[in-house]
């Protein structure tokens, strides 16, 4: 199903923007789009090389000088630490944040933090950046956070606590098992934009949570002959880049979205995610949980004053 395009009447002058996962794919679609409407868009990408090139890739597509890069790498959270300290420094105020960066596997590998690594990456990296990030986001106010989830949280019924770095999960067929895995960090991410609607009530910072479609994108393709062959099978059928990214453009500037926030959309629409996404229980406890893996006290996670 096409996805409607977003708005073109909407006008960033003046807003900045920070999107992760930015140096292909949807990510670079969206940086693409948040600079045509005049927002000051900051890069991530891990790979220098590879960001500079998008960062003139998008200056060009979009016309707009204010374009720059800062470098993480979300498999380390140490790199994360440091990405939010120049962030925080270079912008005291943040007006908004897309959490794209994600990986998919087909096999359990471990980040140097010891943690599953899609679980990690998708999760656990952008939870932290958006802590670290409080103070620009809520000094920027009015401000939106989106986060990239994905409809393959329906693969999983809930999120699993007894195995949450899947020790157990990872298994033939390959393909199969690490999309389940891929599923539970995308509902990760559904649960921590609920959780963290709540968290900022009143504070002039909406969240929100969005799945892109099936998009042709790099994800997968770090999974050596395999993953890119089936990607490349895969891609007649998928959206392309630039459609992939109309549901987070939509979310993170159409005006008329300016007070929602805890809501999932896909096609640029409200959907009602899966009963487990739904979980207030298990959100709450998913936000201690990953306090811990994150190295964060949980008592210096308030948004608002309440």
């Amino acid at each position: 199903m096409k996805t409607q395009p977003p708005r073109d009447d909407v006008h960033l002058d003046g807003r900045i923007a920070l999107v992760t996962g930015a140096t292909s794919g949807i990510g670079q679609e969206t940086a693409v789009g948040l600079a045509k409407r005049g927002a000051h868009v900051v890069l991530v990408g891990r790979d220098p090389g590879r960001a500079e090139a998008a960062r003139k890739d998008v200056t060009e597509r979009s016309g707009n000088a204010d374009v720059e890069v800062l470098l993480g790498d979300f498999a380390c959270l140490d790199a994360v630490r440091e990405l939010a300290c120049q962030a925080s420094e270079r912008f005291p105020e943040l007006h908004l944040l897309v959490n794209n960066a994600g990986v998919v596997m087909t096999e359990r590998q471990l980040t140097v933090d010891g943690y599953e690594t899609t679980l990690a990456v998708n999760h656990v990296a952008p939870f932290l950046l958006t802590h670290l990030l409080r103070e620009p986001l809520l000094a920027g106010a009015p401000s939106r956070i989106v986060n990239v989830a994905s409809d393959a949280h329906h693969f999983v019924s809930g999120f699993d606590f007894d195995d949450p770095m899947s020790e157990r999960r990872f298994g033939f067929p390959y393909t199969l098992t690490g999309m389940r895995v891929y599923g539970m960090s995308k509902l990760a991410n559904i649960l921590f934009t609920n959780e963290l609607a709540r968290r900022t009530e009143g504070t002039g910072v909406t969240t929100n949570a969005v799945h892109p479609g099936g998009v042709s994108t790099r994800l997968g393709m770090n999974n050596g002959v395999m993953g890119q062959v089936v990607a490349a099978a895969m891609r007649p059928f998928f959206l392309t880049p630039e459609e992939g990214a109309y549901t987070s453009l939509h979310v993170a500037t159409d005006p008329d979205l300016a007070n929602t926030t805890g809501r999932y959309f896909a096609n640029s629409q409200q959907k009602t995610p899966s009963t487990g996404a739904r979980d207030r229980t298990a959100a709450e406890r998913l936000w201690v949980e990953t306090c811990r893996w994150a190295g964060i006290d949980p008592e210096t996670t308030a948004w608002n004053a309440s």
